[in-house]
């Protein structure tokens, strides 16, 4: 069995997945399991945590957890996502070779700031693209509670995180698909 089929993606058992680089087709498939969350605050988070590097292993998934569901996201390649629910144990050992991995609660100030917050909405932001192969290029994940905004982005086949204010995105480079 190849290692990917007996870790599970990402070497987390059980964690399969669904991969998106269409802002409109993610949005749709999230957009119920979402408006379910709106009004519930942020309880928790946790990130996947080098332990020899003491650091934020950013290839791993970002969990958000709310009083009724942990939301998964991740980001990989240059412009895909994926979001899944409730499908990470997080006792389970992380099995990535070379490397020690953990998860760790709260580590991260953009995400700190919101927690005990409710979650107002949630939208899939997406860059416009010149290029005639690929014109619109799935960016990020943008939360918000109340005045409270975190972005979950692809930082080139991994997930930054930011949790600075709302900007004004030029219209014509930049979109906001909502979900919830």
């Amino acid at each position: 069995m190849a290692f990917a089929e007996a870790a599970g993606v990402l070497g987390i058992e059980g964690y399969d997945p669904t991969w998106y680089h269409d802002a409109n087709a993610l949005a749709a498939a999230h957009r119920q399991r979402f408006a379910r969350l709106i009004g519930q605050p942020l309880v928790g988070s946790w990130l996947v945590w080098d332990l020899d590097e003491q650091t934020w292993f950013t290839g791993g998934p970002v969990v958000f957890g709310f009083p009724d569901a942990n939301v998964e996201v991740t980001h990989r390649k240059f412009d895909e996502c994926a979001i899944s629910w409730d499908s990470i144990d997080m006792q389970a050992a992380l099995d990535w070779p070379g490397l020690r991995l953990d998860w760790w609660a709260d580590p991260h100030p953009a995400i700190q700031a919101a927690l005990g917050r409710p979650l107002t909405s949630v939208n899939v932001v997406e860059r416009i693209s010149p290029n005639a192969w690929r014109p619109n290029v799935l960016h990020a994940l943008e939360f918000f509670f109340g005045d409270v905004r975190v972005a979950l982005f692809n930082a080139m086949d991994e997930n930054g995180l930011s949790g600075d204010p709302e900007v004004s995105l030029p219209v014509g480079f930049w979109r906001r698909v909502p979900i919830a």
